[in-house]
């Protein structure tokens, strides 16, 4: 079984520009709505254990959401000193407190620091990116409405939609790069909705050519630039989920304006999107918690 997504208001979009604020907004309206219902602040945590600046930057529009939504987030910045053990401790205390209801790891970690083991101190029903063992599982085996989704995938399959038509059953779609918070969760995602997926990765021979017959580019691998004019064809939609900080700013891992037929921004596309996917994730999280009924 699979989460129900929120309906695009499109069923395909024109080509061009492929931007995620008017779904994200479809989103907010929906956690808004569930917020108001509670007579208590659900309390967001982000852990951070590494000098990374992506992650810096993703930590701060998150706190900037929480904040408009009228959700407390504490963020908890561990440094890129400290040890697993150190690590682990942090985490089990937060899992373990009823007053959090809600826990983000920041990916990537520091080096020398175990990402799976940490991963596996997150309480699942409290692990609102959906990265830990136990959500990851679920997803594999197609049982996404017992799970908490990762949103940044769940982002890239919502505007998938979007651009394509709500069934993606019988398309072929390329996912480039097969990270942990991306790739690896996406993969599983497209094939429980029926699409066909190529992984490339680093080894991939002759990109242009595995792509040519692709109907949409998935590309997150933290490379600018890594996704050029010539790897793509008019049909393709592409999907950036790439996040590069720069002196100039934050831009993706696709060229800029690429010749096909839609294409996500950076900043603007998957972004906006996954900042509301994860505070939807919240409130099912808060559900799960309490006992309540959840979609």
């Amino acid at each position: 079984m699979t989460t129900p997504d929120p309906t695009p208001t499109e069923t395909a979009l024109p080509s061009g520009p492929l931007t995620g604020k008017a779904l994200a907004d479809q989103v907010t309206r929906g956690v808004k709505a569930d917020l108001r219902a509670w007579n208590f602040r659900p309390h967001l945590v982000s852990v951070l254990a590494s000098g990374d600046p992506a992650s810096r930057v993703y930590v701060d529009s998150k706190a900037r959401r929480a904040e408009r939504l009228g959700v407390q987030f504490t963020a908890r910045d561990l440094g890129d000193t400290l040890t697993d053990a150190a690590l682990h401790a942090a985490l089990d205390e937060l899992s373990a407190d009823p007053g959090v209801h809600g826990i983000m790891l920041e990916l990537p970690l520091a080096p020398g620091l175990d990402a799976d083991a940490a991963l596996l101190r997150l309480a699942p029903r409290k692990d609102v990116e959906g990265l830990s063992p136990a959500n990851l599982a679920l997803i594999a085996a197609g049982r996404e409405t017992e799970a908490l989704l990762p949103p940044t995938p769940r982002s890239v399959r919502f505007l998938l939609r979007a651009a394509l038509g709500d069934d993606l059953r019988g398309l072929n779609i390329a996912v480039i790069g097969p990270g942990r918070t991306v790739g690896r969760p996406l993969t599983f995602m497209l094939n429980n909705r029926g699409a066909t997926v190529t992984l490339c990765n680093e080894h991939t021979r002759d990109l242009r050519r595995v792509l040519a017959p692709m109907d949409a580019i998935v590309v997150a691998v933290g490379r600018a630039a890594l996704l050029r004019p010539d790897h793509v064809q008019p049909h393709h939609v592409v999907i950036d989920a790439g996040i590069n900080v720069q002196p100039g700013g934050v831009v993706g891992d696709a060229t800029p304006e690429l010749p096909v037929r839609a294409q996500t921004p950076v900043p603007g596309g998957v972004g906006p999107l996954t900042s509301a996917l994860m505070y939807q994730n919240l409130v099912r999280a808060v559900k799960l918690q309490r006992g309540e009924p959840v979609e």
